[in-house]
């Protein structure tokens, strides 16, 4: 088995927004390599830790990463966008804390095998839950020049998005794309030389923005955004980490949203819409990682953690 290192972004910060209490019952809805997880689970002594992950891997490698604490912990193969029939089946009403840390692993970057990776030339996958039926050669090779653009676009603020998605259907007309290299090397050549020169790799835009396709990325976000705050107790926070424009303006416009009260007029003398806060938002802005932090981690770069705590 391949051995990975693991830093888990923005541990200090995830650790204190959650404000663990020794007998609470928490979730980590994104597994991962139990980074995050383990610290909440050492927090812990008569509570309880619900770590839920699609990515299988994830699940096989929990037990050893927690050891002697895993008597405190319930592992979940499932997506967070499920999270209300995931505690359902588990018998749990309501949960002290949660915490996302979203988009993609570094193991899973790491292991090349996935297709996660521009760098490494694997076949194209790219699922987090390899039972999944769609996967990114399905994305490639199957999905019109349009929809091809319109995620590239979208999902990668890739401003090439119109050659790439061109030369991807050029390509496959010749012949299926199967591998991260094949699609990699398309997508550099179908960029003009200066972007080409950039620092960032010209591929990772799109690699970017098939990944959250492929995984739907941003639907979960949405279907655990909206189901979130039924299953979090009073006085219990939501932390969610996002490294991408789109992930964090959802987080930000529901925690607005859910912190906002009255949405009657300002020129009317009473309120009538009768709605109050849901939440109390933890700080103003987003935290995201010091010096320090980015010097051992540089992935943390884009990193924001927002943390709001239900009334």
């Amino acid at each position: 088995m391949m051995e990975f290192t693991h830093k888990p972004v923005l541990l200090a910060e995830c650790l204190d927004g959650l404000n663990i209490r020794p007998g609470g019952v928490y979730l980590d809805g994104t597994l991962g390599r139990a980074g995050h997880s383990l610290e909440i689970a050492r927090r812990l002594t008569t509570g309880r830790l619900i770590a839920i992950d699609r990515d299988k891997a994830a699940l096989d490698a929990a037990p050893a990463r927690f050891g002697n604490y895993l008597d405190r912990v319930t592992l979940v193969r499932g997506s967070f966008g499920n999270l209300p029939s995931i505690l359902s089946s588990l018998g749990v009403g309501g949960v002290d804390g949660m915490l996302f840390d979203l988009g993609v692993s570094s193991p899973q970057l790491d292991d090349g095998s996935r297709g996660f990776s521009y760098l490494q030339d694997a076949p194209l996958d790219m699922r987090m839950d390899q039972s999944a039926p769609l996967t990114a050669r399905d994305v490639v090779n199957g999905w019109s020049q349009e929809e091809l653009k319109r995620i590239l676009w979208q999902y990668g603020e890739e401003r090439y998005a119109g050659p790439i998605s061109a030369a991807m259907v050029r390509e496959r007309g010749r012949g299926p794309i199967e591998t991260t290299g094949q699609l990699a090397q398309l997508i550099r050549d179908a960029m003009p030389a200066k972007a080409r020169r950039e620092k960032q790799h010209p591929a990772k835009r799109s690699f970017q923005a098939i990944r959250i396709a492929v995984n739907d990325e941003l639907g979960e976000l949405e279907r655990l955004l909206g189901c979130a705050l039924d299953v979090l107790k009073p006085g219990g926070r939501l932390a969610v980490i996002s490294f991408h424009s789109l992930e964090d303006r959802l987080v930000k416009t529901a925690c607005a949203q859910w912190a906002r009260g009255c949405t009657c007029p300002p020129d009317f003398p009473v309120c009538v819409c009768g709605k109050t806060p849901k939440v109390k938002l933890i700080g103003k802005r987003p935290i995201t990682a010091g010096e320090e932090e980015l010097e051992e981690n540089p992935r943390a770069r884009s990193a924001k953690l927002r943390v709001a705590e239900k009334l």
